[in-house]
């Protein structure tokens, strides 16, 4: 049995809770990863959680097809390691790997999962899925990845949709790209999401 990596202090639950409730979030440094750098970018990328959510037609038609079925928490392990099984690579080290997971086994870390419709929880894994940080009303994207076609779309509008109805306030995405732009991603000045994130965390609710 492989052993999980040591977890480094710097990503101790108690450090990166703290660190993500004053806006900030680690990454390795991609010169040595054995170095945690620390982001708070200014500006701020944020998924809405109102009408503001766009989905295209295409992803759109692929939902009320019915391709995909999605699930939560149910592989959380493997949602983190296809995000981390990307050509382009990735930031995610086996010490993130085992700081997350932590997360996850202490209800902090989340994850949606996309199945080809009738495989849930097949051995073979998602075809896509999502993965963050929740606290309170406050939900933290991480990493997104698919091996099939729209099941990482999928998986995150099913995300939006769960967070809308347990009343959160805030889904932050950290920096800005192209697709979550198509999303409706939008940008606010670092003080604004201070202060939005200040009310999620005092909001009364949970993921699950």
């Amino acid at each position: 049995m492989k052993l999980r990596p040591r977890i480094p202090p710097e990503l101790a639950p108690r450090r990166l809770v703290a660190a993500y409730a004053a806006g900030a979030f680690p990454m390795p440094n991609p010169d040595d990863e054995s170095e945690i750098l620390w982001f708070s970018p200014d500006p701020r990328a944020l998924l809405p959680l109102d009408e503001r959510f766009h989905i295209s037609r295409r992803l759109a038609r692929t939902i009320r097809q019915g391709r995909f079925a999605c699930t939560l928490d149910r592989a959380f392990a493997e949602v983190m390691a296809g995000c981390g099984d990307r050509a382009e690579g990735t930031w995610i080290s086996d010490e993130f790997f085992a700081a997350y997971s932590r997360l996850h086994e202490l209800g902090l870390a989340h994850s949606v999962e996309a199945w080809p419709a009738g495989s849930e929880g097949d051995p073979a894994g998602p075809a896509g899925g999502v993965y963050g940080v929740s606290l309170a009303g406050a939900f933290f994207g991480e990493s997104m990845f698919h091996r099939v076609t729209d099941a990482g779309k999928v998986a995150l509008v099913h995300l939006v949709e769960h967070l809308r109805r347990r009343g959160f306030l805030l889904c932050d995405v950290q920096w800005m790209t192209p697709n979550l732009r198509r999303l409706g991603a939008f940008e606010i000045p670092r003080f604004e999401y201070i202060s939005l994130l200040g009310d999620a965390l005092g909001t009364k609710t949970s993921f699950l």
